[in-house]
């Protein structure tokens, strides 16, 4: 059980008297009248054949307060994309897929490509804006959560409790963020949020003083959960990066679009899982490791438009107070550890941490390197600045889509 205790300057809505489900989802029913609700399934087609998957779809038919379900579906066939509409049928709510590998959809974003409107690059970034837009685009749900589509101790209670502080008619709040201890199998996982973020964010404190947005960064309790929930008017002009930032880069846009009282954090699990990546020790261009430079390049981006100035030199001094201050956090997370009866491995912490700590000093010379990159992906405010009738082009080439596999069935 969560204790009450308020810290840093985002509010932290806990679990304190573990209600039960059903209590939760009467309450979110009746708010439903007030704010309809939707929510975001960005997916790979893969993970249609795994195992949390086919769990959370099972989840999902209980969910009696959502009118709308949107999934972004990537790296599918049109067989596949047919496959996925049969898997997802089942959904009582009023469900679309989006097949970002279709025709129709592929058609629009050469469009805006050739406009410089449209994502640089593939990835869920990409796929979560453009769910975005289709949600903007149908104006269906006030209240919109997301959250991804691998996590294996899925039960309706987090998206219960995820979608809550977005959903009560009487609460302000535009955005919350949801958290978890991310503690399964007797083992403390969570690498890059405890050994990079926390760590790195206490270093540049250290380095460059006490900066709001640091202070922002640092009082959620897990920065790069995969599940948020947000108001509809939220989408409008946010920014999102399309690499491995995208969590990072969420957060930095809520801070520069919100006050702080208009956002929050809530506990949403006792118990989280998903699927891991490797660590990737010797290459930076996959797994852990690239999204160590990703996100730590979001953070100096962001730092700079605040007028801080970075060199070399001050990306060295970052690095070796990061590495001091991980260093000490895996000595308090074994000691966690063992007080809980759980294992941590301190040497490939240890490991993680000299990786972290030479990606460090990588992202910074990214930065220098391309000083004009611009790694987000417009607002969909300039979108329709750009083409003014990308919303109903949006709605019609997946209602197209959809239309097409309905029509399948009958031949």
């Amino acid at each position: 059980m969560a204790d009450f205790h308020q810290s840093g300057i985002v509010t932290t809505l806990h679990n304190l008297s573990e209600r039960t489900i059903e209590d939760l989802e009467y309450e979110l029913l009746h708010f439903s009248r007030f704010r309809p609700m939707g929510l975001i399934l960005p997916s790979l087609y893969s993970e249609l054949e795994g195992t949390a998957l086919p769990d959370i779809v099972n989840e999902l038919v209980k969910v009696p307060y959502l009118s709308q379900i949107v999934i972004g579906l990537d790296r599918a066939s049109k067989d596949e994309y047919y496959k996925a509409q049969e898997f997802f049928k089942k959904l009582p709510q009023d469900f679309r897929l989006l097949w970002n590998d279709g025709p129709r959809l592929k058609a629009l974003d050469a469009e805006l490509q050739a406009l410089d409107v449209a994502p640089k690059e593939k990835g869920k970034g990409r796929n979560v804006w453009y769910c975005m837009g289709y949600m903007l685009a149908t104006g269906k749900s006030e209240s919109i959560g997301l959250h991804d589509c691998d996590i294996v101790t899925y039960d309706r209670g987090l998206l219960a409790r995820l979608m809550y502080p977005v959903a009560h008619p009487q609460f302000n709040y535009e955005f919350c963020k949801g958290f978890y201890a991310r503690v399964a199998d007797g083992k403390i996982n969570g690498r890059v949020s405890r050994l990079l973020v926390t760590p790195l964010l206490r270093s540049l404190k250290r380095v460059l003083g006490d900066l709001e947005y640091i202070e922002f960064m640092d009082s959620f309790r897990y920065p790069l959960a995969g599940e948020f929930s947000f108001r509809k008017d939220v989408l409008n002009d946010i920014r999102i990066p399309s690499d491995w930032g995208l969590e990072i880069g969420v957060l930095s846009e809520m801070h520069r679009n919100y006050a702080n009282n208009r956002l929050c954090q809530v506990d949403i699990a006792k118990v989280y899982d998903h699927k891991h990546q490797d660590i990737s020790l010797d290459d930076a261009n996959a797994g852990l490791s690239k999204m160590s430079i990703d996100i730590t390049k979001s953070l100096f981006r962001k730092l700079a438009t605040y007028g801080v100035i970075f060199n070399t030199e001050t990306f060295r001094s970052i690095k070796a107070s990061y590495y001091r201050i991980a260093l000490d956090f895996v000595e308090t997370y074994h000691n966690d550890a063992i007080m809980n009866g759980l294992t941590l491995d301190v040497h490939a912490e240890e490991k993680a941490v000299e990786m972290f700590a030479q990606n460090i000093m990588l992202a910074g010379q990214k930065f220098l390197d391309a000083p004009m990159e611009s790694p987000f992906i417009p607002s969909w405010n300039r979108v329709v600045s750009a083409m003014p009738n990308v919303y109903d082009r949006l709605v019609e080439a997946v209602e197209a889509d959809h239309e097409e596999w309905l029509n399948s069935l009958e031949r």
